[in-house]
């Protein structure tokens, strides 16, 4: 086992609030590690982003965050973010591990029984050719319908703050998700998007019929434990959380207490 003289943090990025449901899933298997929580939301959404832009700001933000910051490792809990840019991290930075978010397809193609799975993400995520080839690979067997929302993140991280969504408004943004083909129906629904899985509930509540809804990030967490080496006591430090604009408004900054993150102030990557 590793010292607590010689732990670090590990790092969780999102381009919102939406990774807090990995944060969530990782604490419970590294409970005596602490967490750095980054949100990049003078970023927020990434979805309109032109893709040699969100590279360049994606990997310029992480200069400047394992250098202030020095983490064990980097979750990078962004579905968009990862199929555009998680190669190009792992060269530019190749002594970091990156633990990555994909869509989950591979076990949506497992699990199903009537062939017809939908991806729920968010356009960025729908049209990567990375999702393309992990359909190719993992489902080529299946009819996987690709749903691309550009509500849906915006109103999750709503949703997530305390705000009330109207119920119309969600169910037309999952109702392409659903499929009848042949006396068949979708019977599984990949979340694609780390927001998605805090609307989960409600997501039950608005479909025409049952579906599993499938969210990553428990596998995620689970491999960010394998290669994070276990300590013999508590690290020693706090959870933080980092915002890109440096000045999250009110019922995030009460979210982030409610979660035990810390808000850090004065951190250079808000410079």
């Amino acid at each position: 086992m590793t010292t607590t003289n010689s732990a670090k943090p590990i790092l969780v990025f999102d381009s919102g609030i939406g990774g807090l449901t990995v944060l969530r899933e990782a604490r419970v298997l590294m409970p005596e590690r602490h967490f750095i929580y980054v949100a990049d939301d003078a970023g927020f959404p990434y979805g309109p982003w032109e893709e040699p832009a969100l590279k360049a700001h994606v990997i310029d933000l992480f200069g400047k965050l394992l250098a202030e910051h020095d983490p064990e490792i980097c979750v990078i809990a962004c579905n968009t973010a990862f199929t555009l840019v998680g190669a190009d991290l792992r060269a530019a930075f190749p002594a970091m591990p990156f633990v990555g978010t994909v869509p989950a397809i591979k076990p949506a193609a497992e699990r199903t029984r009537s062939g017809l799975v939908s991806v729920l993400a968010t356009p960025g995520t729908v049209k990567r050719a990375y999702t393309r080839d992990l359909i190719q690979s993992f489902a080529s067997q299946c009819d996987v319908r690709l749903v691309g929302s550009e509500r849906l993140a915006p109103m999750a991280e709503a949703y997530i703050r305390g705000e009330t969504l109207a119920d119309d408004a969600v169910r037309a943004e999952i109702a392409q998700c659903f499929i009848e083909q042949d006396g068949r129906k979708t019977d599984i629904v990949v979340l694609a998007c780390t927001h998605y899985p805090f609307m989960a509930n409600l997501f039950r509540k608005l479909a025409p019929w049952p579906v599993d809804w499938l969210d990553p990030a428990e596998a995620i967490a689970r491999q960010a434990r394998r290669l994070v080496p276990p300590l013999e006591t508590l690290a020693p430090g706090e959870d933080i959380a980092v915002f890109t604009s440096g000045n999250p408004d009110f019922s995030t900054r009460r979210l982030m207490q409610g979660f035990g993150l810390q808000i850090e102030s004065n951190s250079r990557t808000n410079r």
